[in-house]
C-alpha cells in the first residue's frame, strides 16, 4: 500500500574516514515500496541467463528498477522532478536547494572522474532548483517527427557536434540490463515463492507498446486529483500531479480537473527522500530496490562482473545511493559469465575505500558545493529553462540559457515544452505560500515575483484559469484594509531586484564564471568552437576546478532579492488592485464560450433619477436598494448574463474579483472621502456599488462578510452624499471630479455589465443637484445598510458595525430635522406681515419634529446621551421657531400681545431644553453641549419674560399674575446665566445679567409708582428695585463695553430717587434723598469716559470732524443717537438736582458749616455752567465738559468711586 514509511525513515549517518567526516541525513518522506524482505542468497553456479518463473511481473518489492530490461524505462524523464515538486509543494522555493532523480545527482558529482556526456535542464523556483535529465538523443528523435526544437538541433549542430547521429547502444549493454534484472526477480523469488507477489497500486511504465515512444508530453492539458498533503506531505492518491492551487478559506479556485493522466508530471519514484548532505538540501527521487537481511534492518544488492575491478565511478555510485536512502550495508554478488559465484558484504562507509576505487568524501562534498554555487549564482531567471551541457570526453561544463535561445530563433515560445510545468510549480508555489497566513507577510515579495513570472510564461487562450488565479493572488498581496507599515517585514520589502531574477546579495562573480571568448585548453577541444563561448551564461572551463573547496562560492548565503512594491499611498495600491484584478476579468471573460451581444452601455451616462420625478421613482429604487442588500436570493441553476455556469471555476474566480474590485474602490472612495474630494469619492463608491451589485447577479447567495463589507459601501455612500448636501457651493468642481473617469474603470465597468445592468444603485450614487434629495438618499443609504446589520445572517457580526449606523442613521436624521427647520425660519422672515401660521409652514415643521424624534431615538439606542441632548435642544430650538411664528404682526410691524400660543411653544422648547440637561446629567460629561444648553435655556426663559413684560397679554391676565411670570422668568434665567466659567460667553451672560437686573429693577420702580394703598408692597418693591438697580450697575460697570446701558440705568435710578423725594415731607429726608442721588449722578462719570474713549478713538481714526453713520453708530459700534437722546435727559436731571440742593442748603434755618458752605458754592458753580453750556456744541466737548463738572463734585461729595471697586 501507499505511504508505509520504512523503517530506516530517520537515521542520522555519520561517515568518517580519517579526518573526512562527512554529514549525511536522508529522512524518507513518501515510500510506495512495502517494508523490506529478506533478500534471497543464491546458490553458487545459480546461472542468471535463465529467466526465473516470475520474471518482469510486477513487483513492489522491485518497483520501476525490476522492469529496466530492453529499454523499456530506461528513456528520459525530463518532469521527473516537477512531479515530486508538486507534491512536496510546501519544500520547493525555501527549504530546498535542489529537487531531481537521484541518477541525475549522482551524475553531477561524478563530473570531474567521468568522460561521458552530461545534458541536464535547470530550472529556478525561488531558492530551489528543479534538475531533469535533457536526453539530446531522444529530443532530436523527436524533433526530427515533429518539428519541435528543430531550433535547438540546429544551435547543437552547429555549435557543438556538427556531425551529430543517433548513438546506437551495444549488446553488451543490453545483456548487462537483462541479468541485473534477471538476477534481482530471483533474489525476491526465493523464500517467497510460494507466496504470491501482492498487486501494486503504483502503476510503472511497464514494457508494453509504449517501450521506445517519447515521454514528452503531448500538449499538456491536465491533470489530477486534488492532493492534499498532510504535515509528512504523504500524497493520497497515485494520480497526483498538479493537485489542489489552494484552500477553500482562499477560496482560489481549483485549477485543473480531476482524473486526466498527467503525461510524464507524475511523481513515479519508489520514494521521495529529503537528504541533507552537508549544509545542501536535496529532495531526491530514488528507484533502488532495498532488501532486509544482513547486520542490518536494510542492504542493498548489487550484481558484480568478477572480471572485471570495481572502479571509482562505481564507488561513488554505489556510496551515493546508500548514503541517499539510508542503507547502512551493501550486498555484493560476483558472477562470471551469469554464473553466480560468491556474495561479499560492505559497510557503506567502508566503500570510499574500497581497493580499486578509492575516492576522498569531502572532495565528493567539495564537488557538490561547487556544482550547486554554480548553478545558483547562474541561473538567476525564474521561467528560464537553463541547459547544463558536457560533452562526452570533454573537460568543459557550460550553461546556456534555452528560454533566450528559443527566443532569438524566433520561433513560438511554446515550442519549449518544460513552459507549462515551470509555469504550474511557480503557481503552485506561490499559491503554497499565500495559505500560510501566519508568515505570508515575509513573503510577499517571493509570492509577487513567482506569480508574475509564472503569468509571463503562459498564453492566455490557452491557460485563462492560472492566469486569472494568479492575477487574484496578486491583488490579494495587497492589503487594503491596513497600513502598509503594519506587520510588513523591512527585509521582504525593501527595494531593489527586478521582477523576474534574483541576484547573490554578497557575491561576487569570479571571473571564471564569466563567459570570455578565449581558447579552449580542453585535452577534447577538437569538435568544439570557441563561438560557442558567446552564446553560454557561463562555463566551467576544467572539470578540476569543481574539485577545488569552495572555488565557487558557498551556497547556503545565496538568497534572492524580491523587490515587493510597497506604497505608502493608498490610491496607489489600489490602482495595483485594480490592474491585477482587470487582468483577471479579462482573463476569466476570455475563457467563456458565449459571447452574447450585449448592449454597449455608456458607463459615463448616469441613469437620471430625480427627486422631483414624485416619489415612485424613489421608493422603486429604495425597492431595489433593499432586494440588492438583501441577504439570500434563489439558487442559481441556469448561466448567468454571460453565459457561465454556475460552480464553474469562472463562476468562483469571478465572484473574488468582483468582491476585491469592490473593495478597492471603497478603499478609494474612502481616501478621496478623507481629502475632501466629494464628486471622486461619490464616483468611486457608485463603482464599488456596481461590483456588488454584479457580484449580486451572478452569486446565489450571499455570505455574511459580503453582506458586512456592503453595508460598509452605503454607509461610505450615505457619507458622501451628506457631505455633498453640506457643501452644495461646490457642486460644479464636484461634477467634473464625479465625471472623469478612467481606462481602466471604463473597462472594469465593461466586465461588470457582461453580468450585470449594475443599475440597482444608481440612486444612491448619483450625483444630484437638490440638497434636499441628497440629505435623503443619505438617510436611504444608512437605513439600508441599518437594515442589512439586523437581518438574520449578519446580526451576530457586526455589533460595532450597527453602532456606527445608528450614529449615522441619528446624525442624518438631524441634518434633515436642522434642514427643515432652517426652512421654517426663512419662511418666517420672508413673511411681511404675519396673521396666521400657514399649512406649508406647519408641514415643515412636523418634517423637522419627526425627524428630530427618530434621531433621538437611535442615540437611544446606542446611549449616546451626549448626541440625544443635542438633538433635544435642536427641538427646543424648533419649538422657539414655532413660538415666533405664532406672533402676529400687522402691516406697520407693531405686533400685539404676547399670544397664548407662543407661551405654550416657549414652554415646550424649556422642557426640551431641560430633558436635554437631564440627558447629560452634569457638565463634566459634556461641557461644550452642556454650555450650549444651558445658554439656550437661560435665552429661552429671558425671552419668554421681555415678551410677557414688553407685550404683556393684559386683555387676559391680571397685571400682578403677568409681574409674577415675568419675575419668575427672569429669575430662572438669570439662574442658568453662568457667570463663574471663563468661556467665550461670559461676556454675553453678565450682560443678559446686568439686563434682567435693570429690566426687574425697571419693573419694580413702575410698580413703585403706580401702587396705592397697599404701603407694605410699596416698601418691597421700592428695596426690590434699588436692589436690582445697584445689581445691574455693577455688572455694567463690570463690562466696560455698554456705556450707553450703564448711563440709562443710573439715570432710572436718579429718576427713581427724585420720585422717593416727590414723596418726602421734611427738609432733612428730602436732602439726604437728593445728596443719594447726586452720588449715583456722579457715578456717570464711568459711562462718559468710556464713551469719551470711543469718540476719541473714532475722531483719530476719520481725522476729519466726527461724523456718525446714518443710523448713527460710530466706527466702534457706539450710537451717538442713544447718547444724544441719554445726555437730553442727563442734562436736565443734572440740573434739577443741583438746582434743588441749593435751594434747600439756602432755605435751611441752622447756620450752614463752612463745609456746607463750601459745598453750596461748588454747586452754585457748577450749576451756572451746566445752564451756560452751549447745547449745539460738538458731542465730544459737551461729554468733557460733563466730565469736568462731575469731577468737580467728587472730592466735595465724599462719594467713593464705583468703578475703582468694581
Amino acid at each position: 500500500s501507499f505511504g508505509s514509511d520504512e523503517p530506516i525513515c530517520r537515521l542520522l549517518c555519520k561517515m568518517c574516514l580519517g579526518n573526512n567526516e562527512i554529514k549525511s541525513r536522508a529522512v524518507v518522506k513518501y515510500s510506495a515500496a512495502p517494508p523490506p524482505t529478506t533478500y534471497a542468497l543464491l546458490q553458487e553456479k545459480t546461472d542468471l541467463k535463465l529467466p526465473p518463473a516470475n520474471w518482469l511481473r510486477e513487483s513492489p518489492q522491485l518497483g520501476p528498477a525490476g522492469s529496466t530490461v530492453l529499454g523499456s524505462s530506461s528513456k528520459s524523464k525530463p518532469f521527473s522532478s516537477f512531479g515530486m515538486a508538486y507534491d512536496f509543494i510546501d519544500s520547493i522555493g525555501d527549504d530546498v536547494d535542489v529537487v531531481s532523480d537521484s541518477e541525475n545527482i549522482k551524475k553531477l558529482l561524478k563530473i570531474p572522474y567521468s568522460k561521458s556526456h552530461v545534458s541536464m535542464a535547470v530550472h529556478r523556483v525561488g531558492r530551489t532548483l528543479l534538475l531533469d535529465e535533457l536526453d539530446i538523443q531522444e529530443l532530436f528523435m523527436r524533433s526530427s517527427q515533429t518539428g519541435d526544437w528543430t531550433w535547438l538541433k540546429e544551435f547543437y549542430q552547429r555549435l557543438i557536434d556538427q556531425k551529430w547521429q543517433r548513438k546506437k547502444k551495444s549488446k553488451e549493454h543490453w545483456y548487462q540490463k537483462a541479468i541485473l534484472s534477471k538476477f534481482l526477480y530471483y533474489s525476491i523469488n526465493g523464500d517467497g515463492a510460494a507466496e504470491p507477489v501482492p498487486d501494486s497500486d503504483n502503476p510503472d511504465e511497464g514494457c508494453g507498446a509504449e517501450e521506445f515512444g517519447p515521454s514528452w508530453p503531448a500538449t499538456f492539458t491536465s491533470t489530477a486529483s486534488d492532493s492534499e498533503e498532510s504535515a509528512e506531505g504523504v500524497p493520497m492518491d497515485s494520480k497526483y500531479a498538479l493537485g489542489q492551487v489552494a484552500s477553500k478559506e482562499q477560496n482560489l479556485t481549483t485549477l485543473f480537473n480531476e482524473g486526466e493522466n498527467s503525461q510524464g508530471l507524475r511523481n513515479d519514484f519508489v520514494r521521495n527522500i529529503l537528504w541533507t548532505f552537508e549544509d545542501i538540501h536535496m529532495l531526491v527521487g530514488s528507484n533502488m530496490p532495498i532488501f532486509g537481511g544482513g547486520r542490518y534492518p536494510a542492504v542493498s544488492l548489487r550484481l558484480r562482473d568478477n572480471n572485471k575491478p570495481i572502479n571509482i565511478l562505481t564507488g561513488i555510485d554505489y556510496w551515493l545511493d546508500n548514503l541517499m536512502c539510508n542503507v547502512p550495508e551493501l550486498v555484493m554478488c560476483f558472477h562470471v559469465n551469469g554464473i553466480v559465484q560468491k556474495y561479499e558484504m560492505i559497510k557503506t562507509e567502508d566503500i570510499p575505500d574500497l581497493e580499486n576505487s578509492t575516492f576522498s568524501t569531502r572532495v565528493v562534498k567539495d564537488i557538490a558545493q561547487n556544482i550547486l554555487s554554480f548553478l545558483k549564482s547562474n541561473c538567476t531567471k525564474e521561467g528560464h529553462t537553463y541547459w547544463l551541457f558536457k560533452a562526452s570526453g570533454s573537460d568543459i561544463v557550460k550553461l546556456y540559457d534555452l528560454t533566450t535561445l528559443c527566443e532569438e530563433a524566433a520561433e513560438e515560445k511554446c515550442q519549449n515544452p518544460f513552459t507549462l510545468p515551470v509555469a504550474v510549480l511557480l503557481y503552485k508555489v506561490a499559491s503554497n505560500m499565500m495559505l500560510k497566513k501566519s508568515q505570508n507577510r515575509k513573503h510577499y515579495g517571493t509570492i509577487r515575483t513567482l506569480l508574475l513570472n509564472c503569468v509571463k510564461l503562459l498564453d492566455q487562450d490557452r491557460h485563462p484559469q492560472i492566469i486569472a488565479s494568479a492575477h487574484y493572488m496578486l491583488a490579494e498581496l495587497f492589503q487594503l484594509d491596513e497600513s502598509p507599515e503594519e506587520g510588513a517585514g523591512g527585509e521582504s520589502l525593501r527595494a531593489g531586484g527586478s521582477e523576474d531574477s534574483y541576484s547573490d546579495e554578497d557575491d561576487e562573480e569570479d571571473p571564471e564564471d564569466l563567459p570570455e571568448d578565449s581558447d579552449e585548453n580542453g585535452s577534447f577541444s577538437t569538435t568544439l568552437d570557441s563561438q560557442d563561448d558567446s552564446k553560454a551564461v557561463a562555463i566551467i572551463k576544467s572539470v578540476g576546478e569543481l574539485s577545488v573547496p569552495e572555488k565557487y562560492k558557498s551556497t547556503h548565503q545565496i538568497r534572492p532579492i524580491y523587490a515587493f512594491p510597497v506604497s505608502q499611498d493608498k490610491e496607489e495600491r489600489c490602482r495595483h488592485v485594480l490592474s491585477y484584478v482587470l487582468k483577471g476579468l479579462k482573463a476569466v471573460d476570455g475563457s467563456i464560450k458565449k459571447e452574447s451581444d450585449l448592449p454597449a452601455a455608456d458607463p459615463n451616462t448616469p441613469i437620471p433619477l430625480k427627486y422631483e420625478d414624485g416619489s415612485k421613482a424613489v421608493e422603486k429604487g429604495i425597492a431595489l436598494l433593499l432586494d440588492r442588500a438583501g441577504p439570500f436570493q434563489e439558487d442559481r441553476k441556469h448561466p448567468t448574463r454571460s453565459g457561465m455556469i454556475p460552480g464553474s471555476w469562472q463562476h468562483r474566480m469571478k465572484l473574488q474579483l468582483f468582491f476585491k474590485a469592490s473593495k478597492a474602490y471603497y478603499v478609494l472612495s474612502d481616501a478621496a472621502t478623507n481629502l475632501l474630494k466629494y464628486g471622486r469619492a461619490l464616483r468611486y463608491i457608485k463603482l464599488a456599488l456596481q461590483c456588488h451589485d454584479a457580484y449580486c447577479s451572478v452569486s446565489s447567495t450571499l455570505h455574511s462578510r459580503v453582506l458586512l463589507f456592503h453595508s460598509q459601501c452605503l454607509s461610505l455612500c450615505g457619507d458622501i452624499q451628506l457631505m455633498l448636501a453640506q457643501n452644495a457651493s461646490n457642486r460644479a468642481a464636484y461634477l467634473e471630479e464625479y465625471s472623469y473617469q478612467t481606462k481602466e474603470d471604463q473597462e472594469v465597468l465593461h466586465s461588470l455589465h457582461r453580468e450585470s445592468s449594475c443599475q440597482a444603485f444608481n440612486m444612491a450614487s448619483d450625483l444630484a443637484t437638490d440638497p434636499e434629495y441628497q440629505l435623503f438618499v443619505s438617510s436611504k443609504c444608512y437605513e439600508a445598510a441599518y437594515e442589512l446589520l439586523t437581518s438574520g445572517v449578519v446580526k451576530e457580526h457586526g455589533p460595532e458595525q450597527l453602532a456606527q449606523v445608528l450614529k449615522r442613521l441619528g446624525n442624518i436624521r438631524n441634518e434633515i430635522g436642522v434642514f427643515y427647520m432652517n426652512q421654517a425660519a426663512a419662511m418666517q422672515t420672508e413673511k411681511e406681515v404675519k396673521t396666521s401660521v400657514s399649512i406649508a409652514e406647519q408641514e415643515i415643521w412636523k418634517k423637522s419634529f419627526s425627524c428630530f424624534e427618530k434621531g433621538m431615538k437611535d442615540f437611544e439606542a446606542i446611549e449616546d446621551s451626549t448626541n440625544t441632548s443635542l438633538l433635544l435642544c435642536n427641538t427646543g430650538r424648533l419649538m422657539r421657531i414655532c413660538a415666533q411664528a405664532h406672533c402676529a404682526t400687522s402691516a406697520d410691524l407693531s405686533r400685539g400681545e404676547f399670544s397664548p400660543e407662543e407661551s405654550l411653544y416657549y414652554n415646550k422648547a424649556i422642557d426640551y431644553y431641560l430633558r436635554a440637561m437631564r440627558s447629560l446629567a452634569t457638565r463634566g460629561n459634556h461641557p461644550a453641549v452642556w454650555d450650549s444648553v444651558n445658554w439656550e435655556l437661560s435665552t429661552t426663559y429671558f425671552t419668554l419674560a421681555t415678551l410677557l413684560q414688553d407685550y404683556a397679554p393684559l386683555s387676559r391676565k391680571a397685571q400682578e399674575q403677568i409681574e409674577r411670570e415675568v419675575t419668575e422668568a427672569m429669575l430662572k434665567s438669570l439662574k442658568y446665566c453662568d457667570l463663574q466659567t471663563e468661556s467665550a460667553r461670559q461676556p454675553l451672560y453678565q450682560y443678559r445679567a446686568a439686563t434682567i437686573h435693570h429690566r426687574l429693577a425697571s419693573m419694580y420702580h413702575s410698580c413703585f409708582r403706580n401702587q396705592v394703598g397697599d404701603e407694605h408692597l410699596r416698601k418691597q418693591h421700592r428695596s426690590l428695585a434699588e436692589l436690582h438697580y445697584s445689581k445691574a450697575v455693577l455688572l455694567f460697570l463690570s463690562l466696560k463695553d455698554a456705556p450707553c446701558e450703564l448711563l440709562r440705568t443710573l439715570l432710572e435710578r436718579v429718576a427713581f430717587a427724585e420720585f422717593t423725594m416727590a414723596g418726602q415731607s421734611s427738609s432733612g429726608a428730602k436732602l439726604k434723598t437728593l445728596t443719594g442721588a447726586l452720588d449715583i449722578l456722579t457715578d456717570t462719570r464711568h459711562a462718559f469716559l468710556l464713551i469719551h474713549k470711543e469718540l476719541l478713538e473714532d475722531h483719530t481714526e476719520l481725522t476729519r470732524p466726527l461724523d456718525s453713520g446714518a443710523d448713527g453708530t460710530t466706527s466702534s459700534g457706539l450710537n451717538t443717537i442713544e447718547v444724544m437722546k441719554l445726555i437730553g435727559v442727563f442734562e436736565p436731571s443734572f440740573s434739577f438736582l443741583l438746582l434743588q440742593l441749593v435751594k434747600l442748603m439756602t432755605a435751611m434755618k441752622r447756620k450752614p458749616s463752612n463745609k456746607d458752605e463750601e459745598l453750596l458754592k461748588t454747586y452754585k458753580n457748577v450749576y451756572s455752567k451746566i445752564l451756560r453750556a452751549e447745547k449745539t456744541a460738538p458731542l465730544l466737548s459737551r461729554i468733557e465738559l460733563f466730565l469736568d463738572l462731575l469731577q468737580q463734585l467728587i472730592p466735595k461729595t465724599g462719594s467713593g468711586d464705583l468703578g475703582a471697586s468694581s
